[in-house]
């Protein structure tokens, strides 16, 4: 069975919407390099997890937010000829970007999961919290990398639903805080 791990950047308050720049939407894009002390060590986790990855996910939005950039990005290199999942019910195949690795377009929860049961490594999804949203509440994701950003957003998308649902208990494997108030928390969901 294959590991499914979200990783992103949260603020304080819950917020991940447009963490890169304002061209994802929010008012305050690009939150997590504006107004904040640069300590590289606070990001030394996604060098990290490079080594665990064997592949991604996206929801749409997402992959063609980063479609177009992350392929020639030397940022995201490594990524580049890794297997790529997009859990879309409407995204056509013609809208795949050529030269990023294999992409793959689901349909479903009922194909992740059926991919997740499958033989692999970890599978990263990155951004996509719609995605992750539903796939928590299938309780499909299994591990929870965050950094979490001094800041209040007050509004946007938030990683997790507000719906009423059974109590889900998370297990801290690592965490780490950082000089210029970035924290770092590695999550691994109980089962």
């Amino acid at each position: 069975m294959r590991d499914l791990v979200y990783t992103g950047f949260m603020s304080l308050d819950g917020v991940v919407d447009s963490p890169g720049g304002p061209e994802e939407g929010h008012r305050s894009g690009g939150w997590v390099v504006k107004d904040l002390e640069f300590v590289p060590e606070a990001w030394s986790l996604k060098g990290e997890e490079l080594a665990d990855t064997t592949a991604l996910m996206f929801g749409r939005r997402s992959y063609e937010a980063f479609a177009p950039f992350w392929p020639g990005s030397e940022d995201h290199a490594a990524y580049k000829d890794l297997p790529k999942y997009v859990v879309s019910a409407t995204l056509s195949g013609d809208a795949l970007v050529d030269g990023w690795g294999p992409t793959t377009i689901l349909r479903s929860t009922d194909d992740v999961a059926a991919l997740k049961n499958g033989d692999g490594g970890a599978i990263f999804i990155h951004g996509s919290a719609e995605l992750a949203r539903r796939l928590s509440g299938a309780g499909l994701i299994d591990r929870y990398h965050l950094l979490v950003f001094p800041t209040l957003l007050g509004a946007g998308k938030s990683l997790f639903g507000r719906a009423d649902r059974d109590k889900q208990m998370l297990r801290l494997r690592e965490s780490q805080t950082y000089r210029n108030g970035i924290l770092k928390l590695v999550y691994d969901v109980e089962r």
